[in-house]
């Protein structure tokens, strides 16, 4: 950024570097509080009144035929999908805990207000297909849809359509109903009301919990608690690779946190919010943009390089999935998970120093594979020596 002042201003002196220099990191400011305003910010707070407004907005659309669903009539009439809690909003989006048929679920929704409605006399399937290619950057054949094929050949009246149009414009409905059926790791979509979606509920990881996520369940001291991360642990890395390879193209995440994942009952991680994941024709996309150095190429956790020669980010992610859950979520729990669970000191050092290794910006997509096979028999062995341990 300075160096773009530096361009800009010329031969203009000192000081009109220095207010230059301030106008620019005011602007950057700027973007970085509207990009990355926290949950409960004044604008966005979040509230029991104001999110039970919102569903009974939702209903009586429904009950005016404005909208459809196959949860409406559980949450409008039957009382069978009730509201608990609000989660959060950020940015727009709506994010409440509900109970449904004794089941524990989320809605979500990019905004509270049901939006405008679908062009007049839309033929759904191109719209769709103009979505997937908009949203996600794929161009797929009817057949690759999923079960958006099956949306798009449902009956269309006014309601459902105006529905389907306002379920469609969500990044995060679309990517999940592709990876409906073909990834564990990934929340299955249990329904829709309006422009409003149901998932499992679980509980997200977080820094209130020491080990990022609760551990409730894991009983037995230290070593079943050793037991439990090195099973997540796992599950992560299974992640990685499941997302590098098993789709048509690599799925970038780029918001890695412990509040964008849970565990369920067997350790299994799940993305719950997948807003920021990027197939690799988006990914691309979004990296490929004017820059005067590598830090204009950062797009939360995924960056490319600046090419000086063109100014341009370069298209190729130069860091990895891998890298960062490394960075942020192995660093967290190795070595000090292992200390006193009776782990060998010779097996911990080699897995704090796989993580370091594995965490280092150096670490990217070319070494990656090699990486993560260490850190998996690393992980595997340490869970042999736990289980070997007597109770």
């Amino acid at each position: 950024m300075a160096r773009a002042c530096r361009a800009r201003c010329g031969r203009c002196g000192h000081r009109a570097l220095l207010l230059c220099a301030l106008g620019a990191a005011a602007g950057w400011a700027l973007v970085l509080l509207l990009l990355r305003a926290p949950p409960g910010a004044p604008s966005e707070r979040c509230t029991d009144e104001r999110s039970r407004r919102i569903l009974a907005a939702l209903c009586q659309e429904y009950r005016g035929g404005a909208l459809t669903g196959d949860l409406c009539e559980d949450l409008c009439v039957a009382g069978q999908l009730r509201y608990r809690s609000c989660l959060y909003y950020e940015r727009g989006k709506k994010v409440l805990q509900a109970e449904w048929r004794g089941r524990p679920v989320v809605l979500k929704a990019k905004d509270g207000a049901f939006p405008s409605p679908a062009p007049p006399d839309a033929d759904l399937l191109p719209l769709l297909a103009g979505e997937v290619r908009r949203v996600l950057g794929l161009e797929l054949a009817p057949g690759g849809l999923g079960p958006l094929w099956a949306l798009g050949h449902s009956g269309q009246g006014p309601g459902q359509l105006a529905s389907l149009w306002a379920l469609l414009r969500q990044e995060e409905f679309l990517l999940l109903s592709l990876l409906q059926g073909l990834s564990q790791h990934a929340l299955p979509l249990l329904g829709s009301c309006g422009h409003f979606y149901a998932v499992e509920y679980l509980a997200a990881g977080g820094s209130q919990h020491r080990a990022l996520f609760p551990l409730a369940q894991a009983l037995g001291g230290r070593r079943a608690q050793a037991r439990a991360v090195g099973d997540m642990a796992l599950s992560f890395l299974h992640m990685v690779s499941h997302f590098d390879r098993d789709f048509s193209h690599r799925l970038h995440l780029c918001d890695v946190k412990p509040e964008n994942f849970a565990v369920r009952s067997d350790w299994t991680v799940v993305a719950i919010d997948v807003d920021m994941a990027f197939f690799e024709p988006k990914m691309r996309e979004i990296l490929e943009q004017n820059c005067t150095a590598d830090e204009d190429c950062d797009f939360f956790d995924c960056f490319s390089k600046c090419d000086l020669r063109v100014n341009r980010c370069g298209a190729q992610r130069a860091n990895s999935n891998l890298q960062v859950i490394c960075d942020k979520i192995f660093r967290r729990w190795f070595p000090w998970v292992l200390r006193g669970a009776a782990v060998s000191s010779r097996l911990q050092k080699q897995v704090h120093q796989a993580v370091l290794e594995c965490a280092a910006p150096q670490g990217t997509q070319a070494s990656g594979p090699t990486q993560l096979q260490k850190l998996q028999r690393l992980l595997q062995a340490t869970l042999q020596e736990l289980r070997e341990v007597p109770q």
